[in-house]
C-alpha cells in the first residue's frame, strides 16, 4: 500500500507510547495531539487518521504519538517532552518537523527548546506558552465534568468552545449522541493530561526555540485565546504567524487549507 500505514508501540522508561505512521517519504513529520488524547489514544487508528495527510506521503513519513501508558498523575509537560524525544530516538527518527496542537503544542515547545537536535521545523497550532485564566477556567470545568462522569456535558462543552457558530449550527442536533460514544473506562488519563496543562509554565522556553516556527491561531479561539498565538510569535525569534479569521480552536479541522498551509511551510515555500 502506498500509504505504508502502521500501528505501533514504543517503550519509554516506565511505560509505552502508542503511535501510528503513514507515508513513504524520507523526511519525518511528527504530530502531537491535544487534550483529547486523554480520552482516546491513537492506538490502532492508523487507517482512520491517515487520509487528511495524503498530500504529505510522497515526501514525508507522518507519525502521530499518544502520551505514555500508563500516564501517572503528576506527569508534567516537560516529562512528556522527554518521553517524546526518547520515543523518536528509539524509532530511529533522528530529526523531524514537529507539529503540536493545543496541549501537544505545549509539549512541542519544550521538545524544541530542550531537545533541539530532534526538531528541524516547528508548527504550533492553537497553543500557548503558559496557562492563562481562560485556559485554567476551561480545563478546571472539564475536569469537574470528568469527575462527575458527565461525558455528554464534557463533549458538548468542548465542542461549543472549539468550533465556529456556522459549524455548530449543523451539528448541535447530534449532541444527544455524545454521551453514547467515546466514553473512556475511567477519566484518570484525561485528568492527568489536564493537570499537566494546569502546571505548565514555559518561562523562557519560547525564547530558546531556534528552529523555523509557524504559529497558527484562530481569531475566535475560546480555549487558549488568540493572544497566546501572538505572544508566541513575539517571543520566538524565527517565527511567522497566521491567524484564521472567524475560526476558533478547531481551525485544524475547520480550515480547508490548514494541512496545505503546514505542508508549504515544511517544504520551505513562502506564503
Amino acid at each position: 500500500m502506498l500509504w505504508n500505514v502502521k500501528n505501533g508501540r514504543v517503550p519509554v522508561e516506565g511505560g509505552v507510547m502508542s503511535y501510528v505512521s503513514f507515508g513513504r517519504g524520507e523526511r519525518a513529520f511528527v504530530i502531537l495531539p491535544g487534550l483529547s488524547d486523554g480520552l482516546a489514544t491513537v492506538k490502532g487508528k492508523a487507517l482512520l487518521l491517515a487520509p487528511p495527510y495524503k498530500a504529505f506521503f510522497e515526501r514525508y513519513t507522518v507519525y502521530m504519538f499518544s502520551r505514555r501508558d500508563p500516564l501517572p498523575r503528576g506527569f508534567t509537560i516537560r516529562d512528556m517532552a522527554a518521553d517524546q524525544a526518547e520515543a523518536m530516538t528509539a524509532l530511529g527518527i533522528a530529526r523531524a518537523s514537529v507539529m503540536g496542537v493545543s496541549q501537544g503544542g505545549m509539549i512541542a515547545q519544550v521538545l524544541a527548546a530542550e531537545h533541539p537536535e530532534t526538531v528541524e521545523k516547528l508548527v504550533l497550532a492553537v497553543t500557548a506558552p503558559h496557562v492563562s485564566p481562560m485556559i485554567r477556567e476551561n480545563a478546571e470545568r472539564w475536569m469537574d465534568l470528568a469527575r462527575q462522569g458527565d461525558h455528554r456535558g464534557l463533549m458538548a462543552d468542548t465542542a461549543e468552545k472549539s468550533y465556529s457558530e456556522a459549524y455548530l449550527r449543523k451539528y448541535r442536533l447530534l449532541y444527544p449522541l455524545l454521551g453514547l460514544v467515546g466514553r473512556p473506562k475511567d477519566y484518570g488519563r484525561f485528568l492527568a493530561n489536564a493537570e499537566a496543562i494546569l502546571s505548565f509554565e514555559a518561562s523562557t522556553v519560547p525564547e530558546r526555540i531556534a528552529c523555523p516556527t509557524l504559529i497558527i491561531g484562530g481569531e475566535e479561539d475560546r480555549i487558549v485565546g488568540i493572544c497566546a498565538s501572538r505572544e508566541l510569535h513575539e517571543r520566538i525569534g524565527d517565527s511567522r504567524l497566521f491567524v484564521y479569521p472567524g475560526l476558533g480552536h478547531a481551525v485544524y479541522e475547520e480550515a480547508e487549507d490548514f494541512n496545505a498551509r503546514v505542508l508549504r511551510f515544511l517544504d520551505g515555500e513562502s506564503e
